[in-house]
């Protein structure tokens, strides 16, 4: 066989793409008709594109050297493959999708052992048909493999502005990338890459310090030249940063683990991590700044069907310190958070869950309750209202802005591809006019709203992060599913302008199938869509009543939904097939109350959920080995005899059920878990992966952590063997599921 030689589309944080091609002239030479072939990796995050993933820049590298250089967003990349014994061609153009704005592409020219130097150790016969045909199959075979790559859309989901309001800062996690757009014209100045699926981003003097979520960093980047001058490490997920006045200190909100961050800039270096609500997800500063609120997404873990309890972690800045957690009950699902101006007004974006009721009352609106927390000196006691009204739902209340003048709030409403307008002083004699016993009725009175709702402004596709100019004309609204920006005149209450962040013009089934995924226009009176449930496109810590199972029967506990594909059949008793059972007509009678989705509709969907990656596993060490902890876990996983040296039936060795590369057999069996309300004790093997992320457990959401599992809900040995297990011992085993 001829000799290989590999090149390397290298991407940050990501899998490499490797292009294994025989040395076609030695092949030749030996008298072999041996084409290239490709070698893609193994299945991983299919956000990410194989075509380009720099860290630091935009370059794409060819045998360990820097070949080519584009952005993430320009129409094409032209990579030059170095070496004498191996070229597919001196320059290769790979198509990719048009983008609104097109960047110079920087190519190293070609050198002295260029087609006109001629190609020195290339014997003569080599520059004939057979070489040439065979030339062109293999640059057809690299072309074919990259153009197979999956399309990334810019996906907006933060944005800032600039003090002087001539510069807007928009984050974009599809494409990994901070983007700088003229806020006047709309006109892209410039694009930096960061870290793997950035999700906040916070201006301070001349940086931007973005959280990369799944790079577990801040990126700073410099706003003059747009450079990351440092990139600094974190706890797990960042979703959100803030960095103080004095520039003196960085906080991340951690969504996996369920803390904040205090990194000292100076010295780069972590200085503390404050316990917070868990899935840690957003900061809003005081404007004095001396204090911190932060709110999460996820419900913290209490007692099996309570109504779930929420909470806002405030911090005090100065000190560092946690200086009172605000409770939020009755809420799953917190958001953002803004001040008025004079800091006596805040106000918390939530959905509340009827989630303890069975899934049959719809049409009255007994599904979620989108709503705001109001707080601080003008309230007094805190106390929640609904913005939806009596026949008309607005869900998912993401990003809010208070006016400088405070006049007016602004509410981006992902569900409902629109902007809802709060009256300041008109909700404030509402609320003032309300007895205490009348306050607390108000977080299910839908015709609430009609007192201070001034008005809904329709948008972009998934509305996210919101930011009004320093004097208050302009809203700026991040469309996430349009890859836009909406300008919206604050005096008219009209989108005056759209700025197109530069995304494919091509929609695929997952991008159509994730427009669907967000919009409650399918569900009764617009009530809710599926991210309701699985808060982007994770999972929402709950646990359900579902109507299709009877009235107080089968309790259901929310699942995750990354890399579901190859898990069927679904439900946890393994009723539903596959995705288009789960999904299609049974979400329509008993869900969604409503003509439903379409056939096509209905295919778009399940690629989108199909095509959900799973983000990285923190708990495994870099090089991929075990610690001491995990590999005794992994011991006792793996074994077939107790401890007294007697064996264990194979259907309670843990491999055995939880095999594959998902860690599930697929098939249906009762492991003594089931409840007097289940129907039945046979549950669905679930998958493992990543299920440190996903507590409560069981079917139902009954045991609160791993280790429940074992010590309350398996004493006869039911569910594997573990009763003669020390605590260390199943410590060790807990260590080990938490890496798969």
């Amino acid at each position: 066989m001829g000799r290989k030689q590999q090149m390397n589309m290298i991407g940050h944080d990501g899998p490499s793409m490797h292009l294994v091609v025989p040395d076609l002239g030695a092949a030749i030479d030996g008298g072999h008709d041996q084409l290239g072939n490709v070698r893609l990796p193994e299945k991983s995050r299919p956000a990410a594109s194989l075509i380009e993933q720099s860290v630091h820049g935009d370059e794409c590298f060819a045998g360990g050297e820097i070949c080519g250089r584009k952005s993430p967003t320009s129409g094409k990349t032209v990579v030059q493959p170095e070496g004498d014994e191996q070229r597919l061609a001196d320059y290769i153009q790979v198509g990719k999708p048009t983008f609104a704005e097109d960047h110079t592409s920087v190519v190293r020219p070609a050198g002295p052992d260029s087609p006109a130097a001629g190609r020195p150790g290339r014997p003569p016969q080599a520059m004939g048909l057979p070489h040439l045909s065979a030339l062109l199959l293999t640059t057809w075979a690299l072309i074919g493999a990259l153009q197979a790559a999956p399309i990334r859309y810019p996906s907006p989901i933060e944005l800032a502005v600039s003090p002087d309001g001539a510069r807007l800062f928009v984050l974009c996690e599809g494409t990994d990338e901070l983007i700088l757009a003229d806020a006047r014209t709309g006109k892209i100045a410039g694009r930096v890459q960061v870290g793997r699926v950035p999700k906040g981003l916070w201006l301070s003097g001349r940086y931007v310090f973005v959280a990369n979520s799944w790079s577990d960093t801040v990126s700073v980047v410099d706003t003059g030249n747009l450079q990351i001058t440092r990139t600094l490490q974190t706890g797990f997920e960042p979703n959100a940063v803030f960095a103080d006045q004095a520039a003196a200190t960085v906080y991340t909100a951690n969504r996996i683990s369920n803390d904040i961050s205090i990194i000292d800039l100076a010295s780069g270096a972590e200085t503390r991590r404050l316990a917070a609500g868990r899935g840690a997800s957003y900061l809003t500063p005081t404007p004095d700044g001396q204090s911190l609120y932060c709110t999460h997404i996820y419900p913290n873990i209490g007692r099996h069907r309570a109504p779930p309890e929420s909470e806002i972690t405030v911090i005090d800045a100065e000190h560092q310190i946690v200086r009172e957690r605000q409770p939020l009950h009755n809420v799953a699902g917190v958001f953002h958070v803004a001040f008025s101006s004079d800091g006596r007004l805040g106000l918390a974006c939530q959905l509340r869950p009827k989630n303890l009721v069975p899934l049959a009352h719809v049409e009255h609106g007994w599904v979620f309750g989108d709503s705001l927390t109001l707080f601080g000196a003008d309230v007094g006691e805190s106390v929640q209202v609904l913005i939806d009204e009596l026949e008309r739902y607005y869900t998912m209340p993401f990003g809010i802005v208070i006016a400088p003048d405070k006049k007016a709030a602004y509410i981006s409403i992902t569900g409902a591809n629109s902007v809802t307008v709060v009256d300041i002083q008109r909700l404030l004699e509402f609320v003032r006019a309300a007895s205490p016993r009348e306050r607390r009725a108000l977080a299910n009175d839908l015709s609430a709203s009609a007192h201070f709702v001034a008005t809904r402004i329709p948008v972009g596709r998934g509305p996210k992060g919101i930011a009004l100019s320093p004097d208050g004309s302009l809203l700026y609204v991040a469309n996430r599913l349009d890859d836009t920006v909406s300008v919206i005149d604050t005096a008219t209450r009209k989108v005056a302008r759209t700025i197109e962040l530069g995304g494919p013009a091509e929609l695929t089934p997952q991008r159509r199938g994730e427009r669907l995924f967000f919009d409650a226009r399918f569900a009764f009176h617009s009530g809710f869509s599926c991210a309701n449930c699985h808060l982007e496109s994770t999972f929402d810590g709950l646990q359900w009543d579902l109507e299709p199972d009877g009235f107080g029967k089968d309790i259901v506990d929310n699942r995750l939904l990354e890399d579901v594909d190859g898990t069927e059949p679904f439900k946890w008793n393994g009723g539903n097939p596959d995705l288009e059972t789960e999904c299609g007509p049974r979400t329509e009678k008993f869900f969604y109350r409503s003509q439903s989705y379409s056939r096509e509709e209905l295919g778009d969907l399940v690629s989108y959920i199909k095509s959900i990656p799973l983000r990285p596993n923190r708990y495994r060490l870099p090089n991929g080995e075990l610690t001491a902890a995990q590999e005794r876990g992994k011991e006792i996983f793996e074994r077939t005899v107790r401890k007294d040296r007697t064996p264990i039936v194979p259907g309670k060795q843990c491999p055995v059920c939880h095999s594959g590369p998902h860690y599930t057999n697929q098939i249906q069996i009762d492991v003594g878990s089931g409840k007097w309300s289940d129907r039945s004790p046979v549950i669905d093997v679930p998958q493992l992966t990543n299920i440190a992320l996903t507590a409560p457990y069981l079917h139902d959401g009954s045991a609160g952590s791993l280790e429940e599992i074992w010590t309350v809900f398996n004493p006869k040995d039911t569910h594997g063997v573990t009763n003669d297990l020390a605590k260390d011992e199943l410590n060790d085993l807990i260590e080990y599921l938490k890496t798969l």
